[in-house]
């Protein structure tokens, strides 16, 4: 005799079947956020968490030229005072660009002694100088195929901007010490903090290498003509840096804020960062208020009365050694305050000393 197994389902079979159903979705879920991340971590954009921050029509205007800019090879000139992110629309320009997927190198030109820029920059044979041991590669042939951001490209000597010249026009140069021509396929961008043309009336910088420079020009402005763009600043580091702090930060407090609107930040989005880099780890309560804020450098020049009747030698004196006082001697704030570099604020304190200023 036969038996029939009824296969009707239960009410319990059912409800088990959608468990399962539902399980498998979250598992799919799961597999699909985790391919997602993966994907965003290969991609070009995996370094959006360090892109600029822009709500004021300024910079979003400005950002937008950026990313046409980038589907050239042409050179750009990035101008700025220091702190107001040139590097950063640097990056972006180098994401965006058909080269993302090559090498992205950065020299800091103020940062190198004047005597081994060259070496630097286009590599040295063995022997050319005391000290080169061995044959190096410089930056040029480190980012052969990508780009190169020269920053503080002002500081250059006058006798290595006839060699960058020639790397620009003609996309050679040979190392120092060397015969053999090296071919050069980088995408130029340069920075500065002064004005070029200035430098150039000056005598300090090359007109024709300033004008081969000046193709697509972007100037980035200081926060204080941006200052829509404080608050959602503000929430980046906060979120950025609150790992620091002894207690979760969960916002800032509104007079707060205003007090951070309204000062004029001299040293623009990196004093803006480091000053909320110290509320972070002083902060206690979770909510920053003004005292978790560093005391921040006054503003105003502090030029004496009757500035006007005095030679400009001593009116630019008078700023900088204000300058050094207000930042407690910290030559690299000062600089960043002045808009002046390092090197170039080292040798006007050297040369005070000599005159007995300091």
């Amino acid at each position: 005799m036969s038996h029939r197994i009824d296969q009707t389902p239960t009410q319990a079979d059912v409800h088990q079947h959608r468990d399962v159903e539902r399980a498998c979705d979250d598992s799919n879920a799961i597999l699909r956020s985790i391919h997602d991340l993966t994907s965003l971590l290969d991609s070009d954009d995996a370094s959006d968490c360090d892109a600029p921050v822009a709500r004021s029509g300024i910079m979003c205007r400005l950002l937008e030229r950026a990313k046409r800019y980038a589907a050239s090879s042409a050179t750009v000139l990035l101008e700025g005072e220091s702190g107001t992110g040139k590097e950063l629309i640097a990056r972006l320009i180098h994401q965006h660009s058909p080269r993302s997927k090559q090498p992205y190198v950065r020299v800091n030109c103020a940062a190198l002694a004047e005597s081994l820029i060259e070496s630097e920059l286009f590599g040295h044979e063995r022997g050319a100088f005391t000290g080169a041991v061995e044959c190096r590669a410089g930056k040029f042939e480190c980012a052969d195929g990508g780009m190169l951001l020269l920053d503080e490209i002002s500081e250059i000597p006058t006798h290595v901007q006839a060699k960058l010249l020639r790397v620009l026009e003609e996309a050679e140069y040979q190392r120092v010490g060397g015969n053999k021509t090296c071919h050069a396929n980088v995408r130029m961008v340069v920075a500065t903090n002064r004005s070029l043309e200035q430098e150039v009336a000056n005598g300090c910088f090359r007109a024709d290498l300033y004008y081969r420079l000046n193709i697509l020009r972007l100037r980035l402005p200081a926060l204080r003509e941006r200052k829509e763009d404080i608050p959602p600043l503000v929430s980046h580091f906060v979120s950025r840096l609150q790992c620091e702090a002894s207690v979760p930060i969960r916002g800032v407090a509104p007079e707060t804020m205003d007090m951070l609107i309204r000062y004029d930040w001299p040293g623009n989005v990196r004093q803006l960062r480091n000053a909320i880099h110290g509320a972070c780890v002083l902060n206690t309560s979770g909510i920053i208020m003004s005292a978790d804020i560093p005391p921040l450098p006054t503003c105003s020049s502090e030029l004496p009365t009757g500035f006007d009747d005095m030679r400009m030698e001593d009116v630019e004196r008078h700023v900088i050694l204000s300058a050094l006082r207000r930042f407690n001697n910290n030559k690299t704030a000062a600089a960043s305050h002045l808009g002046l570099s390092a090197r170039t604020l080292l040798n006007k304190t050297k040369h005070y000393q000599q005159q007995g200023h300091l």
